[in-house]
Parts: structure tokens; C-alpha cells; sequence
């Protein structure tokens, strides 16, 4: 990679990390000090990503929990490994069900969009296959953390606040009671370093460590869940755990100027973020701070996410498959469409032509690209009593629409939000990205990785580059520090530029990359949250 460590043109004070022996980035300093922890007990770049994220359900709640999803990019032994540890939907569920109750879109809270949680099986997968100490041994820094307690950071603090607020006006009361128990102690919620602990939390992850997993999905945890749900009325049962299994995936790419980015297949969105790179690569971009490149990357998105939406759900369900759409043909029949204005995007027919995001590497040259999430902050707003578990909502996304490729199907995924990413050239892996944020998240790898590719930044800047993130029709977010200059010219082209003055509606990223003549490893992470790089 050539870019100079010592650039910086933005405001900020932090430059990149190198290390030769380990390294882990994340949103939470204290998390990924538990991934170096468990790196220096002997373990590697997987180890250390089980470690991280399971340490992040403890230290970053608001993002994340154990009953949520996870998706992980694995380089190991000089192959790419791609696992999806997505939960489908329960069985007893239906699009009639729901109609027969009265809902006419799927609920962001409760129990109905609780789908089946898959991120304790795709821990404890990652560390049968790959791993070098035992699961439990992984579990033990966010165990001593659960049990200890640890002080809360500022941004951690305002989003935990802030999902009290929406659980206390728009959850459900009775079933909601466990998470204010759990999360709002006393009746408040902690405040910016004040100490939390959830014993309860510490003793489910225990279990899940000492039965690899099996608890959570056929023992007492699992009966915990389901009488939960039951007494609730909610659709996850004992039989739904029992037979979910994460599954081995083979990662999907597109060649953008010598270099081939990776993401997971679908049911995730990573699709969106190749789809827009496979259009901007018939362009030339010399200079970063051009209207037109900023014009053409929202174009380009604009018609990759219009695809995205029409088209991706479970893989095996969707009426086109991914070699059609990213063809290059179909690439440049959308191309086409990008004019010198702003359009509103429609999907085309390729036929016809709160997130947790973690890098991990060891000195080995193992590397991992691993995000795990509840979905909107804590999920569903419920937490099974006595467990520490707190429920995705990731049900939301389906649709009701039994016409829509998304339609909610019983034991069917839905499309996901949450996308690991990875880079190589040639035969060698440069390293792990990612940047979380729900919808931000295709957005923010195009702009990442048109920064270190056409624009030679550090992983540092290339992370704390003003973003921009489209949200609907014409409409286009900026954040404070993007150029008033393009900005203002990009509007005279139709675009509704709007500044959000919120960073964290723009994702939280991390990068890792590795020099493959020395084994040398360069890190950035995220500015916009409590982000942090533990080395070795």
C-alpha cells in the first residue's frame, strides 16, 4: 500500500498504529484490550476476535448483545473464509399471522421481530474450526468484565441514555421489565464513567463458554428463552434454537484497480457496496476533492442500493443471483444512467443485460473481519429475565409484502444490514475493514476504500475523511467538516445536501492492514466513538 503515515488532512489528532507481533481495533478501548489479552495468552487473530466480540456485548451493550447476529471474513493459511452466523426467522411465524393480528408492517420493538440469535453459534464455530484456545478461555476478559463491572465512556453513555428513553415512551412495559432491570439499575441509567456490572450476563457467557454454545441453543438457556417468549406471545422457540446452524459462505468480490474487495454473499448488504464499486471503476478519480467524483460515488450508490433493496434476501430466494448483478455488462448498462444531475434512484433488471465492527491480526498472519449486532442499539428492548441476553429486532426488515423478495417467510433470513469487508491483491491479503452504522454501512466501505485505493490515504485518514451517507431520493447527509465548496456545487446539481451535525449516524470504522514483505501491521480507527487499537 503506498500512502504517507504523517498525512493528515483532517482534524484529527490521531495517526496510524503499527505493531508486528498483534493488533486489535475496535469501538471500545477497553474490548479490544481484551483481544490483545487473549493474543499474548497464545492465541491468534481468531481467538482474539471471539474475545473482542464478546467483550463488546458487556462494554458496548447499545450496539450489541449475545442475542444477536454476527458475520465474520476469516484469513487464514492464505484463503479468504466467509461465515454467516444470521439467525432466519421463527417457524411458527407468517406474514397471515401477523395480518390476523393486526400489524401491517413488522414492529421495531417487542417480541414479534425477535429472530432466532445467532452470534453464540458463530463464536463458538469460528473457534472449532479455527481457533487456537477453547471457547471458554476466549470468553474469560468479557466474563471478568461482566462480573467486575467497568466504567462507562461518554459515547457509550449518551446512546445507552437514549435507548431508555425510546424503551421507556415506545416498549413494550411488562416485557420490557428485565431490560430496565438489567440495564437501568435503581431506576436510571449509568452516566459517563460511572461503574455497571450484569452478573447475570457473566454467568450466561459462562455457560456459553463451558457447553460451546450448546446451551444457548438446547439446554437451560435455551428453555429460558423460549418461556420468555411464550409467556409474551412472542414466535421464538426451543425447536427454532435447536436447529439453527451458522454457515461456512464463500466470500463474493469485485477487482477494483488491482485490488479485490470481499464481502459476505447474501442475505447481507455487502452486495450494495460491490455493486457501486463495480460502477465506479470505469471512472478515473486524480483528485479526492472533485464534484464530479463526489457526484458520480452518489450516483453510483444511489443505483447499487435501489438494486439492493428491490433484490437482497436470503440468497436462495432472490429472484436474480449475484453474478448478475454484479456482471460487468449490467455495470455498464447502470453506468449509463449517471448523468451531469441527480436522479432519483430505481432498481434496474440485471436479467435484462445499534452495530459492533472489529479487526483482528496476529504475527502469524491470521486476520479477521467480524461484526456482530442487535440491530437499532439494544434490539427488541427486551432482555430475558435472569440471563443478561438482550433479543435482536432484526425481524424488522422483512417486509409484509408476500410480492417482495424480502417477504417475511417462516424460517427464512432476512436482509441484513451488518457487512464485514476485506482486502487483498494478488494472492496476498492487505487486511480487514469495516465500517458499522445499519444502512451507512455500504456507503461507508465504498468511501474507505476509494480513499485508500484511488486517494493512497492511511488507514487513519482514510477513516476520518469527511463522509457523506445518501438516505433517500436526492436527499444526502454531509457531516460538518465536508467541503462547503463541493457541497454547495453538488446542490446546484440536484442533490439535497443537508449537514447532520450527529457523527454517529455516519458508522464507526476500523481498518487493519498488513505489509506483505515484513509481516508489519498498520491500523486506524474511528474518530466519530470511543474507538481504540490494542498492539502487540
Amino acid at each position: 500500500m503506498n500512502f504517507d503515515p504523517l498525512y493528515q488532512p483532517y482534524p484529527s489528532y490521531r495517526v496510524p498504529v503499527y505493531a508486528k507481533q498483534g493488533m486489535v481495533a475496535t469501538s471500545q478501548p477497553l474490548a479490544a484490550q481484551a483481544g490483545l489479552d487473549v493474543l499474548k495468552k497464545g492465541g491468534n487473530a481468531i481467538d482474539a476476535a471471539i474475545a473482542t466480540a464478546a467483550a463488546l456485548t458487556v462494554l458496548e451493550p447499545t450496539s450489541n448483545g449475545i442475542g444477536g447476529d454476527a458475520f465474520a471474513l476469516v484469513w487464514t493459511e492464505g484463503k479468504l473464509h466467509g461465515l454467516n452466523a444470521s439467525g432466519p426467522a421463527p417457524q411458527g411465524i407468517s406474514i397471515e399471522a401477523l395480518q390476523a393480528a393486526g400489524h401491517t408492517e413488522m414492529p421495531k420493538l417487542g417480541v414479534v421481530p425477535v429472530t432466532v440469535p445467532g452470534a453464540p453459534a458463530g463464536w463458538a464455530e469460528l473457534s472449532r474450526r479455527f481457533g487456537r484456545l477453547t471457547l471458554a478461555e476466549a470468553l474469560e476478559p468479557a466474563i471478568r468484565y461482566a462480573e467486575e463491572g467497568y466504567p462507562l465512556a461518554p459515547g457509550l453513555a449518551r446512546h445507552w441514555a437514549r435507548a431508555a428513553e425510546i424503551y421507556a415512551r415506545q416498549g413494550d412495559a411488562e416485557a420490557g421489565r428485565a431490560w430496565f432491570e438489567t440495564f437501568a439499575p435503581g431506576g436510571r441509567v449509568p452516566a459517563a464513567g460511572e461503574m455497571w456490572r450484569s452478573p447475570d450476563h457473566a454467568a450466561t457467557l459462562r455457560q456459553i463458554g463451558e457447553s460451546e454454545a450448546r446451551d444457548f441453543y438446547e439446554g437451560e438457556l435455551a428453555e429460558r428463552i423460549h418461556s420468555f417468549m411464550a409467556e409474551h406471545g412472542g414466535y421464538l422457540t426451543r425447536e427454532d434454537l435447536k436447529e439453527f446452524q451458522p454457515e461456512w459462505v464463500d466470500p463474493i468480490s469485485v477487482s477494483y484497480r488491482g485490488y479485490d474487495v470481499w464481502e459476505i454473499p447474501p442475505n447481507g448488504q455487502g452486495l450494495i457496496a460491490l455493486a457501486a464499486l463495480n460502477l465506479l471503476k470505469g471512472y478515473e478519480f486524480d483528485e479526492k476533492e472533485s464534484v464530479l467524483a463526489y457526484h458520480q460515488q452518489l450516483e453510483a450508490m444511489k443505483l447499487a442500493f435501489a438494486d439492493g433493496e428491490k433484490y437482497i434476501t436470503e440468497e436462495r430466494k432472490m429472484g436474480v443471483t449475484v453474478e448478475e448483478l454484479l456482471s460487468e455488462a449490467y455495470a455498464e448498462e447502470r453506468r449509463k444512467l449517471i448523468g451531469d444531475t441527480a436522479r432519483a434512484p430505481e432498481a434496474g433488471d440485471p436479467r435484462a443485460s445499534g452495530t459492533v465492527y472489529l479487526a483482528t491480526a496476529d504475527g502469524e498472519g491470521n486476520m479477521v473481519s467480524f461484526i456482530q449486532s442487535n440491530y437499532m442499539g439494544f434490539g427488541s428492548g427486551l432482555v430475558v429475565p435472569g440471563t443478561g441476553i438482550a433479543l435482536q429486532n432484526r425481524g424488522h426488515n422483512f417486509s409484509l409484502d408476500p410480492n417482495h423478495a424480502n417477504a417475511l417467510e417462516p424460517g427464512k433470513r432476512t436482509y441484513h444490514t451488518i457487512i464485514p469487508g476485506f482486502l487483498t491483491r494478488g494472492s496476498e491479503a492487505v487486511g480487514p475493514f469495516g465500517v458499522m452504522g445499519g444502512f451507512m454501512q455500504p456507503q461507508g466501505h465504498v468511501q474507505v476504500v476509494m480513499n485508500t485505493i484511488d486517494y493512497h490515504l492511511n488507514p487513519q485518514a482514510a477513516l476520518d475523511s469527511p463522509r457523506w451517507q445518501w438516505t433517500k431520493g436526492k436527499t444526502i447527509f454531509v457531516e460538518p467538516g465536508f467541503p462547503q465548496h463541493i457541497a454547495q456545487a453538488l446542490a446546484r446539481k440536484g442533490h439535497d445536501i443537508q449537514v447532520a451535525l450527529d457523527p454517529s449516524q455516519f458508522g464507526r470504522g476500523q481498518i487493519i492492514w498488513r505489509n506483505p514483505d515484513n509481516g508489519v501491521l498498520c491500523g486506524g480507527t474511528e474518530t466519530r466513538a470511543d474507538g481504540s487499537i490494542a498492539a502487540w
